[in-house]
């Protein structure tokens, strides 16, 4: 009588490989930016051909207030229940009603200005703001109004010139980076594009500072880091960029723009296609991490 085989069942001597036909338990997937639009971003980054626009996302990274923050000072600042005032209207509508019943929107400014400059903020730890100010970017523009941007060129010693109004334009020099404060600077009340009635003035597109952008996007690719896809402001930003580009050189092709998101969206991404702006989708659990990558894999 023969021995007994004393190799375990389902050992590795006996385990047999899965057959193509067989089902294997799937990874989880893990979605990589588009090779070939991220090649030709790094290239157009390359040769100073790349226009940034920076959002509030950016800033959020720092941990400052949401805008459910400001929402809720500005119902204890006028005596309204925080709840209900913001079942009331947009932001831009409640900080209108709140400028309506002060007079002015200073004092909304100085309360944002002390809460987003916080002592405690450590903008030398965010390796963001590291990559956007040493990654040789000529022209930045930001609907944000805080300076944490521009406490990071300050920090990492990159040269900048903060551009608000057209006097600003007096500063440039050669070899510095442009940071356009698009919606305004906390420094200046007047500046500030928070109510409807600022923001409707801007979307005019007839400012100094809308000449200036028309001139910049001219032979450029923008590329939006930060923004929202649900926001209404910054998507009609991109529909006026593209009929901007189309009513100056209406014979060239307008370069290719882009859009970084921390998810794909294929609704998104056919709508922003038609004005010329192609979406770059990361998935990662950390939506900061994914921008990491994403700006390393531009700047190099």
């Amino acid at each position: 009588m023969t021995a007994r085989s004393t190799t375990p069942r389902g050992s590795a001597r006996t385990r047999r490989a899965p057959t193509r036909k067989e089902a294997v338990p799937p990874r989880a997937a893990v979605v990589r930016p588009d090779d070939e639009k991220l090649a030709q971003l790094r290239e157009a980054h390359r040769r100073g051909k790349v226009v940034l626009f920076v959002g509030a996302g950016i800033s959020m990274g720092l941990g400052l207030p949401p805008w459910s923050a400001l929402i809720e000072h500005m119902a204890r600042e006028l005596g309204i229940d925080a709840r209900s005032f913001s079942g009331k209207g947009g932001y831009l509508t409640l900080a209108e009603y709140f400028r309506l019943r002060h007079g002015s929107i200073g004092p909304l400014r100085s309360w944002m200005d002390r809460e987003w400059h916080r002592g405690d903020v450590r903008v030398e730890n965010s390796r963001i703001h590291e990559l956007l100010a040493k990654g040789r970017f000529p022209i930045i523009y930001t609907t944000n109004y805080d300076r944490w941007l521009e406490t990071a060129f300050e920090h990492h010693k990159v040269k900048y010139t903060k551009i608000v109004s057209v006097a600003d334009l007096a500063k440039l020099r050669p070899g510095a980076t442009q940071i356009i404060k698009f919606h305004g600077d906390l420094e200046d009340d007047a500046s500030i594009v928070l109510d409807e009635s600022s923001y409707f003035a801007r979307l005019d597109f007839e400012s100094p500072l809308d000449i200036k952008l028309r001139a910049d996007v001219l032979g450029r690719s923008v590329v939006f880091i930060g923004y929202s896809l649900a926001d209404v402001n910054i998507r009609y930003l991109f529909y006026k960029l593209s009929r901007l580009w189309k009513q100056s050189v209406p014979d060239v092709a307008q370069p290719v723009s882009y859009l970084f998101s921390p998810s794909a969206n294929e609704v998104q991404q056919a709508v922003l296609a038609q004005w010329g702006i192609e979406m770059i989708p990361l998935a990662r659990d950390d939506p900061s991490k994914a921008l990491v990558e994403f700006l390393e894999g531009v700047v190099g």
